[in-house]
């Protein structure tokens, strides 16, 4: 699976340099999302075949949220030691975290303290995506089902969902989407939360 995905990447390069048509370049955002709601489509139609995910899920209850809880914490915590390492404020750096892989939201958001900032916020949780579409079948299938979820941070109901649903089966996919709706739900709060905690300078 990991070879395919770049593989995918690899020759979507080679399209773009070299064969896609230019008139249709305006409407890259259009195909892309109509390709992710394919995707999606067929999840969900794995995830309905299984009968009983609903009852797994119902027996599992709240414990479900200690995935993202647990994701959030590792994510800024993480965040928090490079930053330490880089030098830089730790309250940017768990910031830069807290983006959880959602790039446009949290770049933007820490784009009005500082360009460099922004960019910064942008390159890393940009890299996160690409790092989770590459390595969520190799943690899979080497450390777990659930642990595959990690990396993929917010992404893990839409973009990284297709790949987690394919590398394990439709309960995880179903913890997935609700870990990418939690972590998504709290970029927005604990990003600009995160800026203000000045004393962590």
């Amino acid at each position: 699976m990991t070879f395919k995905i770049l593989a995918a990447v690899f020759l979507g390069i080679f399209t773009g340099f070299f064969l896609f048509p230019e008139y249709l370049v305006s409407h890259i955002g259009l195909l892309i999302d109509f390709g992710l709601c394919l995707l999606l489509f067929f999840v969900g139609i794995d995830i309905g075949k299984q009968k009983d995910i609903l009852i797994k899920i119902k027996d599992m209850g709240f414990k479900i949220l200690l995935v993202p809880i647990m994701i959030a914490f590792g994510s800024i915590m993480g965040a928090m030691i490079g930053g330490v390492l880089l030098k830089m404020p730790i309250n940017e750096a768990g910031a830069i975290g807290a983006g959880f892989g959602w790039y446009s939201l949290s770049a933007i958001e820490l784009s009005k303290h500082s360009a460099q900032l922004g960019t910064l916020a942008f390159a890393t949780n940009v890299s996160r995506e690409v790092i989770a579409l590459i390595t969520i079948p190799s943690i899979a299938k080497y450390f777990g089902k659930l642990e595959c979820i990690a990396p993929a941070g917010a992404t893990a109901m839409d973009t990284t969902l297709p790949i987690i649903s394919k590398s394990t089966d439709g309960g995880i996919a179903v913890i997935s989407f609700i870990t990418g709706v939690v972590l998504s739900s709290l970029v927005p709060i604990l990003v600009p939360l995160m800026m203000k905690l000045n004393f962590l300078y």
